[in-house]
C-alpha cells in the first residue's frame, strides 16, 4: 500500500467520510472515529508522509503551526476539558497503526483517566548525571 492509500488520503480526498473538524490547504483535522474522550481529533499533513521521522519541515510547521488552534478550539467547544494529550505514534513499535502522519488530541475531562490509561514508567534514577550529559550530547550532534 502507498502512502496516497491509506485510509486518512482517502479521508483528505472524500473518498471516506470524516467528521471535519478544520482543513485548509496543508492540514485536514477529523474526529477520531474511537473517540478515546469526546472531542479526540487527529490533525493530518494532506501531503502524505509516514510519521514525524520522514516528514520534511515544511509539512511538520504546517502541522505544529495548526496545533494549538485546533487544541483550543476543542478546549473551548467542551468547557469542562482540564487538559489534553497532544501525541504521535512513529512506526510500529511505538504503535502507529495508519501510516499517514498525524497527530491525536486527546482532551481529557478527569483525573480518573477519562477511560485513556498512558501507563508512563520513570527511568530516571537508571542514569547517572553523566550518562544523562553523554545521552544529551549524542543527541545534540546528530541534529542537522
Amino acid at each position: 500500500m502507498t502512502q496516497e492509500d491509506t485510509i486518512f488520503s482517502k479521508i483528505i480526498r472524500k473518498e471516506i467520510p470524516s467528521y471535519k473538524v478544520y482543513e485548509d490547504e496543508l492540514v485536514y483535522a477529523f474526529l477520531d472515529i474511537s473517540q478515546v474522550t469526546k472531542g479526540h481529533t487527529l490533525v493530518v499533513p494532506k501531503q502524505a508522509t509516514t510519521n514525524i521521522l520522514t516528514a520534511d519541515s515544511e509539512t511538520a510547521s504546517a502541522v505544529f503551526a495548526r496545533v494549538p488552534k485546533i487544541a483550543r478550539a476543542i478546549q473551548e467547544a467542551f468547557p469542562d476539558v482540564k487538559g489534553m494529550n497532544v501525541l504521535s505514534n512513529a512506526e510500529e513499535i511505538a504503535s502507529q497503526s495508519v501510516f499517514h502522519w498525524h497527530v491525536h488530541l486527546i482532551p481529557r475531562y478527569h483525573k480518573n483517566n477519562d477511560g485513556f490509561g498512558l501507563k508512563w514508567e520513570e527511568h530516571g534514577s537508571d542514569y547517572s548525571a553523566s550518562e544523562l550529559a553523554d545521552i544529551a550530547q549524542t543527541i545534540n550532534q546528530t541534529i542537522k
